[in-house]
């Protein structure tokens, strides 16, 4: 019952964190509330000059550090079209078919937001043919984005301070079905993020004893590729980045599994690191999966390259969908968390 409790949680913080606009470089939202959520539970969180979230969870020696991401896809306003409606410039890596007829937010840099839909060029069946619609090329120069307001030329859109340069967030369209499935967008990496502070709770509400310095840290660049680049804390010897678990192929990983990355795009994982979390795995009976996956880059990659001396690991809830509207089960989130709270134990 008491895991329970914090797994419950952690299925909590996933759902309104992905609820929370975060597309990369427009995460200040989701970092204040990171910020405001740590500390109510008596830790002292800090931004990093590149508003990504850290705190020391206690314990002394060398470093571990933790980490997840809180921004998500997204685009930006590329141009403003003769018609008023608007080109986008993708923010993260998606096919555009993956967000045609999505509901969205422009958030001006004024500080105004306007809702809109994104569509094809030509998105009438009773205009266009189907054939002519199902065969038109989804790319940025067929896919726009209509405003909900009466605009008709670039000049009602400008006098809406709407400009290049505007960020657009997608509708997450978060549910939770009785079934125990999380379906969302977003859930990369928000599900790991909210798993991540349900571990922080735990560990501050029963007193766990550290057995070494524990850092967490919430980046903001992840799907841009330089999330945990830089601010790593001086004595971390390892970091394990906490994200999802990509499902299909001829991959073992699924919703209600946690997985362990054995390699990723950028290479494999630390063999002693990856074999230990495969050790508690068995130990602990959980449902878990060891897979590689060819198309993934990670917070750990990003500070491998930049020059950090590291042990580095990769596990997470298994997500279907990635890069799309995702699912993931509340046995997924259970199977990470009790990995997490085990090896922090170890």
């Amino acid at each position: 019952m008491l895991m329970k409790n914090y797994v419950d949680y952690a299925v909590e913080q996933i759902i309104h964190l992905c609820n929370i606009p975060s597309p990369s470089g427009f995460s200040g939202k989701a970092g204040q509330y990171l910020l405001s959520e740590l500390a109510r539970w008596g830790y002292q969180p800090v931004l990093t000059n590149k508003k990504a979230v850290l705190v020391d969870l206690g314990g002394e020696g060398n470093g571990l550090l933790l980490a997840a991401h809180i921004d998500t896809l997204g685009a930006m306003v590329r141009g403003i079209k003769p018609n008023g409606r608007l080109r986008l410039s993708k923010i993260g890596s998606f096919p555009e078919n993956y967000i045609e007829t999505e509901n969205c937010t422009i958030h001006t840099r004024t500080g105004k937001e306007y809702s809109g839909t994104i569509q094809i060029e030509k998105s009438s069946v009773h205009v266009a043919s189907c054939k002519t619609i199902s065969e038109l090329k989804r790319d940025d120069a067929n896919i726009e984005l209509v405003i909900d307001e009466k605009v008709n030329s670039k000049e009602d859109v400008k006098r809406l301070e709407i400009s290049a340069g505007d960020f657009v967030s997608f509708d997450s369209r978060t549910l939770y079905t009785r079934s125990g499935f999380i379906k969302s967008r977003h859930l990369d990496d928000k599900a790991s993020s909210g798993i991540l502070i349900a571990l922080a709770k735990y560990i501050k509400e029963q007193g766990i004893p550290l057995k070494r310095k524990v850092y967490l840290m919430f980046t903001t660049y992840e799907e841009v590729g330089h999330g945990a680049s830089a601010a790593i804390p001086d004595g971390v010897i390892e970091m394990v980045s906490v994200d999802m678990g990509a499902v299909g192929d001829d991959l073992e990983t699924d919703e209600f599994k946690v997985s362990i990355c054995a390699k990723d795009s950028k290479g494999p994982y630390d063999y002693d690191l990856t074999n230990r979390f495969i050790e508690i795995a068995k130990e602990q009976k959980l449902n878990y999966a060891v897979d590689v996956y060819p198309f993934y880059g990670s917070d750990v990659d990003a500070a491998l390259v930049a020059g950090y001396d590291l042990k580095h690991g990769l596990i997470g809830p298994g997500i279907a969908s990635s890069h799309g509207y995702e699912r993931a089960h509340y046995e997924g989130i259970e199977n990470t968390f009790i990995l997490l709270k085990e090896y922090l134990g170890s």
